[in-house]
C-alpha cells in the first residue's frame, strides 16, 4: 500500500502562485511514475503532470510554461509548482502514484481556487 498526502492547496487571485506537495509513504520502493491529477465540478478527472522515477516529465497543454512538476527522492515528496494561474485551474488536485504492476494510488486531494 502507498499512502498519499497532499498539502499546499488554497485561494489564489488570477495570475498567482501556488505549490502544491505530495508526500507519500508504504511501500513507495516500486513506484514508477507521480502526478497530478485535476478534476473541476461537473467534470472528468484529468492529467496535470507526471514525472517517473528517472524525472521525465510530461504537462497537459493547458499547462505547459505555466507549471512545473519535480520530485525529491529523499523526502518522497513531489511538488507542482504552479504560476500564472488562471480561474479555468480552479479544481480539485490530486496526486497519484503509479506502479508498473499497474495499481494506481490516490491522494485526498486538495482544493486550488482561482478567483479575484
Amino acid at each position: 500500500q502507498v499512502q498519499l498526502v497532499e498539502s499546499g492547496g488554497g485561494l489564489v487571485q488570477p495570475g498567482g502562485s501556488l505549490r502544491l506537495s505530495c508526500a507519500s509513504s508504504g511501500s513507495i520502493f516500486s513506484i514508477y511514475a507521480m502526478g497530478w491529477y485535476r478534476q473541476a465540478p461537473g467534470k472528468q478527472r484529468e492529467l496535470v503532470a507526471t514525472i517517473t522515477r528517472s524525472r521525465s516529465t510530461n504537462y497537459a497543454d493547458s499547462v505547459k510554461d505555466r507549471f512545473t512538476i519535480s520530485r525529491d527522492n529523499a523526502k518522497n515528496t513531489v511538488y507542482l509548482q504552479m504560476n500564472s494561474l488562471k480561474p479555468e485551474d480552479t479544481a480539485v488536485y490530486y496526486c497519484n502514484a503509479h506502479k508498473l504492476t499497474g495499481s494506481d494510488y490516490w491522494g485526498q486531494g486538495t482544493q486550488v481556487t482561482v478567483s479575484s
